[in-house]
């Protein structure tokens, strides 16, 4: 097609959908409202809706007092029932499709329902619009005349009980149109290979000979992908191989740890980045601006918040608050409820606002991923800032990291112990710690208390990584690419110990 065309189809597109946006950002709370209704009078004759009687439910307040807030634990019952074939049970749409998570929270694998409506109105519409958006700001824009290299989950999809599961990445590639993978490369048969180092070749193999305009992907696994292809074609920059590469869809961990070692990838000023937020459980933001890194909170699009003050969180005095009752700089756990049957679900992320006209967020760590032993509060927005200032400092570069506590014993006192896998590693290690303690300080006055004269926290103690140790501890773990994560910050020290023998 012509490209004229193809940005004419586009510009009519994205002009109906940037309204649709205008929208929900001029009346968030009486958008969120009906979407919270609409869910409400959707599900009424599930088993769900009968047991909460949503029939008679008329005010949030009587939806916050007769529905249970609650982790995948406590829903698990009913969605091992849906994934068992049964329908009803959690929405009224029959759900086919279960997203199996990466399993950084715990152990335990997690399958998380995906309804065709979820599918449609929240995974593909907030895609869409996030191209509008980007169009909107960019028209200048050639996207369109190459392809998009997307860099999806590396699992098959399993059949299962009359259902099917899988990474969230395989299901949305699996269930697009057909004409989708016309603009797409790899092509869905490499895309969804299980086995990473095949994977991984096969996709250098195809896309160094397509005209990639655009990448998506998460930042650690995009960047293997990237560095073989460098290797492989002897190009001393992605735009040798991909003049046309305009911009990076990036998402799934914070891109902070990364970002130095992508600009000699693509050291051209005008290659742009954008971030996402998409998770098994639903599309829930992305980047808008380019001039800013904070993410517009999608607000009509199946997806109903809620959020929990972290210095309340698992307290006897736990407050839930609406969207219009968030402030500024605050760290909240977020609670969703969907159009995929998750109601009052606590995700597990946690964010803070930075704007509440339009609503726009920074995602600052996970629930359970923080190190608060000593009450210390350590999430991992304050490591991976404190990370790449010491990196900056000490021109260190970093492949991975996981940090625990090390518990007090006898007259002995806490402290936090880093295990980092370096790239380039510092002269001198031991000031780079003492750069990742100050930086720590800096961003965090509860460990900074904690540290204070070595009261109640001895300074970290970071050790260095052997090459390669957290991919072969995620291959021995069977979680080699796609949405697979390294956990980065435990109250526990099993992940560290799994590491530390494996060092």
């Amino acid at each position: 097609m012509p490209i004229p065309i193809v940005n004419s189809i586009a510009s009519w597109f994205l002009k109906k959908r940037i309204h649709q946006m205008e929208l929900f950002m001029k009346y968030p709370n009486e958008v969120q409202e009906e979407l919270l209704f609409k869910l409400i009078q959707k599900a009424k004759g599930t088993e769900l809706g009968k047991t909460y009687d949503f029939g008679s439910i008329t005010t949030y307040r009587q939806f916050a007092d007769r529905v249970p807030l609650g982790n995948y634990e406590a829903k698990s019952q009913d969605i091992e029932r849906t994934r068992s074939g049964e329908n009803n049970i959690i929405w009224p749409t029959p759900i086919k499709w279960f997203a199996k998570s990466s399993g950084t929270t715990n152990a335990q694998s997690k399958f998380l329902p995906v309804s065709p409506e979820s599918l449609e109105h929240c995974h593909y519409a907030a895609g869409k619009d996030l191209l509008c958006t980007y169009l909107h700001n960019h028209p200048d824009s050639q996207l369109f005349v190459g392809k998009s290299l997307r860099l999806g989950g590396s699992k098959t999809l399993y059949e299962d009980k009359g259902t099917v599961y899988g990474d969230l990445s395989a299901i949305l590639i699996d269930n697009m149109p057909f004409w989708a993978e016309f603009s797409s490369t790899p092509s869905n048969e490499v895309s969804l290979l299980s086995d990473w180092n095949i994977k991984l070749q096969a996709i250098v193999d195809e896309t160094t000979k397509e005209n990639v305009t655009s990448l998506a992907g998460v930042p650690s696994w995009m960047l293997v992908l990237l560095q073989e292809v460098m290797g492989t074609t002897r190009a001393s920059h992605l735009h040798e191989i991909w003049p046309q590469l305009e911009v990076y869809f990036h998402g799934g961990v914070s891109f902070d740890p990364y970002v130095d070692q992508y600009k000699p990838l693509l050291p051209r000023n005008d290659f742009r980045y954008y971030e996402i937020y998409n998770a098994s459980e639903g599309f829930f933001a992305f980047q808008d601006r380019s001039d800013r890194d904070d993410l517009l909170l999608l607000l009509d699009y199946g997806v109903f918040y809620e959020f929990i003050p972290m210095d309340t969180y698992k307290t006897d005095h736990e407050k839930i608050l609406l969207l219009s009752e968030v402030e500024l700089g605050v760290n909240y756990a977020m609670v969703i409820t969907t159009n995929a049957g998750l109601w009052r679900y606590k995700i597990g992320d946690t964010l803070r606002f930075t704007s509440r006209d339009p609503y726009r967020i920074k995602i600052s760590g996970r629930t359970r991923h923080h190190i608060n032993v000593f009450g210390e509060e350590l999430i991992i927005e304050n490591a991976e800032r404190a990370l790449r200032v010491a990196s900056l400092v000490h021109n260190a570069e970093i492949v991975d990291y996981t940090a625990g506590p090390i518990f007090m014993e006898g007259k002995n006192k806490g402290g936090h112990q880093w295990l980092i896998e370096f790239k380039k590693e510092p002269k001198d290690l031991e000031a780079f710690s003492t750069t990742l303690d100050q930086e720590l300080m800096a961003a965090n006055s509860d460990y900074q208390a904690k540290r204070a004269g070595n009261i109640t926290l001895n300074p970290p103690i970071v050790q260095t990584a052997r090459p390669k140790l957290f991919y072969d501890w995620l291959e021995r773990n069977q979680k080699l690419g796609g949405q697979h994560k390294v956990p980065r910050l435990s109250n526990k020290r099993d992940f560290l110990e799994e590491l530390l023998q494996l060092n």
